[in-house]
């Protein structure tokens, strides 16, 4: 009998048999496989990265503590009032790429195509490594990162850190679903998984008691969306599934009524000089935390309020403006269509609606057959 994946955002059971498809020669799914595999090939030349390999010390001067700079503030034009940063929204500003930001997405890309590579194929090599980039960002005494963030999206002349450099750690929510496809191979043992564990329990203590963690449970945009994915998963990872219950039942219910008009449009997304890419980072924190709520027998994809908010109508509001007609809100740089395969997937799968697949055959500039999202959330008909 094969090991079920300990997974929370996706399904184990689809999981396997899609892999046991994959296994057999499915036509459909190769494309997918076979680039997923060189992906994985690419991903092994990673090298271990860490918070210890940034030139400045935090303030605190522990080079252990992670360290990142708000990407949207600038130095005041010459001229201006000297040493002052200001905000322009949606411009990244290169100094803040020097920092560990940029470590933590490489890592975190790499390990995406690493454990679903080793576990679609078995192959230890592709699991030796993600455990080696694992273990050096949050396991070993030398290297690991201290669990918090108190140094997160710092502001110079302004700030050391503040609740939004949170939003720094959203991947780990999916960080978790790759350390969960990773539990049959022996290159990730009982102590890495109990060591893991441990660090994101702490970090979720962090999250739940700090002053930067309050700040940005308060928050109401997407920031405020994607702290309850991270609280709701690492919750589920660390085995403390009475947390993610309670961002379910309480805090799910507010994000709605914060973020979504009775029509599906949102409103605090939409004001954003990239409108689309907030719109559906949001509405994809939303589809995150509806499937962390099935971990708890909690159904939020059928949720409605009283106004008639809902992911439904989210959702179906942002395909209709983003995929069936033309974008009618300010969106500064260019938006890569291809980013909504995985939500028209999604929700065609949840809200039975096949239509979603006409969609998806009909986007263009966008190999839909090699899309990795045929084999972590295949279609109904591979289900």
């Amino acid at each position: 009998m094969e090991e079920i994946p300990r997974v929370f955002l996706l399904d184990p059971e689809v999981l396997l048999a899609t892999r046991s498809a994959v296994y057999d020669g499915d036509e459909a799914l190769q494309a997918a496989d076979e680039r997923l595999l060189q992906e994985a090939d690419q991903a092994l030349y990673a090298a271990p990265v860490s918070v210890v390999d940034k030139e400045a010390l935090p303030p605190s001067g522990d080079p252990r503590d992670y360290m990142s700079q708000a990407p949207y503030w600038w130095p005041e034009a010459e001229g201006e009032q000297s040493g002052t940063y200001v905000w322009r929204d949606g411009e990244v500003n290169p100094e803040a790429e020097v920092y560990d930001r940029g470590r933590l997405g490489l890592m975190c890309s790499a390990l995406s195509s690493l454990a679903p590579a080793y576990f679609f194929s078995d192959l230890e090599h592709f699991a030796e490594h993600a455990g080696l980039l694992l273990r050096t960002w949050f396991l070993d005494e030398t290297t690991a990162m201290n669990p918090h963030l108190e140094y997160g999206q710092a502001i110079p002349s302004r700030c050391t850190g503040q609740g939004t450099g949170i939003i720094d750690t959203h991947g780990f929510s999916w960080l978790v679903e790759m350390v969960g496809l990773l539990g049959a191979s022996s290159a990730w043992n009982e102590d890495d998984q109990s060591g893991l564990q441990a660090w994101f329990g702490a970090y979720l203590d962090w999250l739940l008691t700090s002053d930067h963690g309050r700040e940005e449970a308060a928050q109401n945009n997407h920031h405020g969306t994607w702290y309850d994915v991270q609280v709701a998963s690492l919750a589920l990872f660390a085995g403390r599934d009475e947390v993610a219950n309670e961002i379910c039942t309480q805090s799910f219910p507010r994000r709605l009524a914060a973020q979504i008009e009775a029509d599906g449009r949102q409103p605090l997304e939409l004001v954003r000089t990239r409108s689309l890419d907030y719109c559906l980072m949001n509405l994809t924190a939303l589809f995150d935390l509806a499937d962390l709520g099935r971990r708890v027998d909690i159904d939020l994809w059928a949720h409605e309020d009283a106004e008639g908010r809902s992911i439904r109508r989210a959702f179906y509001w942002l395909v209709e403006q983003a995929v069936d007609d033309k974008w009618g809100f300010e969106q500064a740089t260019p938006f890569a269509h291809g980013q909504m395969m995985p939500l028209l997937r999604r929700g065609g799968l949840r809200f039975d609606d096949a239509k979603c697949e006409e969609r998806i055959a009909a986007m263009e500039h966008i190999e839909v057959a090699a899309d990795r999202t045929n084999l972590l959330y295949p279609a109904r008909s591979r289900t």
